[in-house]
Order: C-alpha cells, then structure tokens, then sequence
C-alpha cells in the first residue's frame, strides 16, 4: 500500500523517532524510503546579515553535517531491508517537501509533529502542519 515513503527530517529528536514508525512501515509492504533533508535557505540569508559570522564558512561546515547525518539514517533504514535513496534541497522546507512528494511519485508522507524551528505551534510545527494541510498523500505525524 505504501511502497515509497517520503521520510523528511531535519534531525530532531521528534524527526528521529519517526525511524521506528519507518522500519515498521517495511512489515506493511514498504520497500524505499526517500529520506529528505532541506536547508532552509532564510535561515542561511540571516546568517549574512550579521557581519561578525562568516556565513560560508558556517554554510559549508553545516552542509557536512547534514551529508553526515543523512548518511547515518540511510545506513539505519537500509540495515532495516529498506531501499534507501537519500536528497538534500534548498528552499523552504514545507514546499519543498511537497514538491519532491509530486516529483518522486511517493505513496506517504512519514513526518515529525515539530522540528528545530526557533518558531513553535502550540499543537503542531507549522511545517508539519502546512504539510499535513497540502499533501496530496497520506501523511503519519509522528508526536514528540
């Protein structure tokens, strides 16, 4: 029923316990995972607005982390038996996780209830929300 998951995360610990709920979507008949990981790129425009940060540097060392933390949750769901393929976009996360919903033909949406996001909801993320409000798939909200 859900052959394709698209597991966004911006590696929070909500984002992360939503792996659990992943590896026991396989059982169901998942077989890949696209995990997706945006830079939001407000975020980076904030950044250079304060002349004492050197924003590229704090770009490029924030970049290998992701590629570092994205890698480790590939090798977790592909110990799972999963098909992992992993993406890293810029933009603003909530409409690019709809985009790569219609682009890479996903049957569900697996996502935490909130993220880092220095914004809080009281009952939701308002990424999660806006995207539980416009997907066109299901979508599991995973709570803290």
């Amino acid at each position: 029923m859900f052959e394709k998951i698209l597991y966004p995360t911006d590696f929070s610990d909500v984002s992360k316990k939503a792996l659990g709920f992943i590896k026991q979507l396989k059982g169901a008949g998942t077989k890949e995972v696209l995990v997706l990981h945006v830079i939001d790129d407000r975020e980076t425009e904030r950044l250079r607005h304060i002349p004492q940060i050197n924003a590229e540097e704090i770009e490029k060392i924030h970049e290998e982390n992701v590629h570092k933390e994205i890698k480790a949750i590939a090798d977790e769901l592909k110990k799972s038996g999963l098909e992992v393929k992993t993406r890293i976009d810029r933009g603003i996360p909530f409409r690019e996780i709809l985009k790569v919903e219609k682009e890479e033909g996903i049957s569900a949406v697996v996502i935490g209830s909130h993220g880092k996001t220095c914004i809080s909801e009281m009952l939701l993320g308002s990424c999660s929300e806006k995207v539980i409000r416009k997907s066109t798939k299901p979508v599991l909200v995973v709570r803290r």
